[in-house]
């Protein structure tokens, strides 16, 4: 007899629920929908649109479309298309004259041209919010239609050709982009399609990073105004012809064609920047690019000089990046910087040596000691102090410190002195050998005319003669030698690293001469706690001292 059903375990039939309803709708009839209704909307734009133009009485669909814009409080999700036609809409009017207010129109006029700039200011206010917050394709379309606005702007309302982008849209446009949620890809937008290309835009940029680095910044909003600045890495020549402009109608302001007017406003866009709270990376790049890029934009470099200066006195790599901005602006500008060579020769230390920034120090060093004017007491203290810190520097140092003090030898013969003295009294002879002598060089001596460096002698570099690496000992060779080369390139030893020097003995087909020797005892126990007794038992025996000072345990 079949037993009673459970009705429990029978499962119910649920009731299909609209999304149920929707994904059972295969997926080529749901594109299909989704198409018209794609189309559906497109019509609706398009009818508004002509609505508009076609007559006053359809003004109020510029309401209904900034309502369809979706940009409320997130402004994340905005429908761009209908962005779109919204700037074609105000576009028209604007070019069309119906938001210039006329003096003598009537009262009604003057409140619809009132009402219109609402609109439109409601509209910009939609645009900057879709800059800060919305995703970086939307962010990009709302970029683009905002300049097409400003340049609209500028070009048909009389009176606003400068004041749109000093204190009117653009400054909204531009405090959005810097400040924009993931805008990395808006800005660098900005900075390829607008600011390196049109020559107005970058005028009125320049306004803008003044102004907006005039208060106090972060440390990421600073880094993007100075990406921005940097872009633009070139200066216009005094012969420069402007003919790149974004807004044609802004040809015929003076400013905006004078060499003098553009660099001036770099100048204090520089200025804010520097100015700010940067860090210490940041300064360290700047000072990079100071020479090349900042430095050509100031028509007066001389308000460069407190940055420099103050970067100079920090000392280690700081003062080694600010050296290239500084002899720039005494070799260019005729600046003076007091104690010049003292402050220089303070940066020869050990650390300049492990430096990554050691190249670059001395191709600035060989251009600062190049002039036959200077006196052979500076020169022979900064051959005496580089020869004094070869003896604990790195072989990749030692190779360009020898061809260096070989080449400045060479143009001061002066200081040749320093090579070999004989002693002619055989008494002084005598007494030397038996007891040696004092080297009269003073290293903590910090003026360099004083430190008594001409009396001494370059013993270090006859020591590196018998340094414990072949190209370093055999490098150091050539200061014993005959002066016969005129000078060497110093650009063939200061690239030199220790994975070229490892390449190089790797990569060498020559076999040893004699095998190296290793070890000469091999001992029998090293952490063991007790001794055997064929050790005899001696506490010296290998390994006992390594006991004593680690513990195994």
């Amino acid at each position: 007899m079949p037993g009673l059903t459970d009705k429990a375990s029978v499962p119910k039939k649920r009731k299909k629920s609209s999304r149920d309803k929707e994904t059972a709708v295969p997926s080529s009839k749901r594109r299909a929908v989704a198409e018209d209704e794609g189309e559906d909307v497109m019509e609706k734009l398009q009818e508004l649109e002509e609505q508009i133009a076609e007559s006053r009485k359809y003004y109020n669909n510029i309401a209904t479309l900034i309502s369809m814009l979706n940009v409320g409080e997130s402004a994340t999700e905005p429908d761009l298309a209908v962005a779109v036609s919204l700037c074609r809409v105000f576009c028209r009017l604007i070019a069309g004259g119906n938001l210039t207010e006329i003096p003598r129109a009537a009262e009604s006029e003057k409140i619809i041209v009132a009402w219109l700039k609402e609109r439109c200011h409601e509209y910009q206010k939609a645009l900057s919010a879709i800059l800060r917050q919305a995703d970086p394709s939307a962010q990009i379309t709302a970029l683009t239609l905002s300049m097409r606005l400003i340049n609209a702007r500028a070009t048909h309302i009389s009176g606003t050709e400068t004041q749109v982008w000093t204190t009117g849209f653009f400054k909204d446009v531009f405090q959005s982009m810097v400040e924009a949620r993931d805008g990395q890809v808006l800005q660098s937008e900005f900075m390829e399609k607008f600011l390196t290309q049109y020559e107005d835009v970058r005028y009125y940029t320049f306004v803008q990073i003044f102004e907006y680095a005039e208060a106090r910044r972060s440390p990421e909003v600073l880094e993007l105004l100075i990406s921005m600045l940097s872009a633009c890495d070139s200066p216009p020549q005094p012969d420069h012809e402007f003919e790149g402009f974004y807004c044609k109608s802004l040809q015929k302001i003076k400013n905006l064609v004078s060499v003098n007017s553009h660099k001036k406003r770099a100048q204090e866009a520089w200025l804010a920047v520097l100015r700010n709270s940067i860090s210490e990376s940041q300064r360290k790049g700047l000072l990079r690019i100071m020479s090349h890029t900042i430095a050509p934009w100031f028509n007066r470099p001389e308000l460069l000089m407190d940055f420099l200066t103050d970067s100079y006195n920090v000392g280690g790599s700081m003062s080694l990046l600010a050296l290239s901005g500084l002899f720039y602006l005494i070799q260019e500008k005729n600046l003076d910087y007091p104690q010049f060579y003292q402050k220089l020769y303070s940066l020869l230390d050990a650390d300049v040596l492990h430096s990554k920034h050691r190249s670059r120090f001395f191709r600035l060093m060989n251009t600062f000691l190049s002039s036959t004017h200077l006196p052979a007491t500076l020169i022979a203290s900064f051959i005496k102090r580089l020869s004094r810190l070869a003896l604990n520097a790195p072989p990749t140092a030692i190779v360009a410190i020898v061809p260096w003090i070989y080449n400045l030898l060479k143009n001061h013969p002066t200081c040749t002195f320093m090579l070999h003295r004989t002693v002619r009294d055989e008494e002084w002879k005598a007494e030397l050998e038996a007891e040696g002598m004092e080297d009269p060089f003073d290293p903590d001596e910090l003026d360099p005319t004083l430190t008594n460096a001409i009396e001494s002698s370059l013993w270090e570099i006859e020591t590196l003669q018998s340094h414990y690496h072949p190209n370093v000992a055999a490098l150091s060779r050539i200061i014993s030698e005959q002066f016969t080369k005129q000078a060497y390139n110093l650009e063939d030893f200061l690239d030199y690293t220790y994975q070229g020097m490892l390449l190089a003995e790797l990569g060498t087909e020559e076999k040893m001469k004699k095998t190296p020797v290793v070890e000469y005892q091999i001992p029998k126990r090293i952490f063991t706690d007790r001794l055997l007794e064929e050790d005899g038992g001696h506490d010296t025996a290998p390994g006992r001292m390594l006991r004593e000072l680690w513990d195994f345990s």
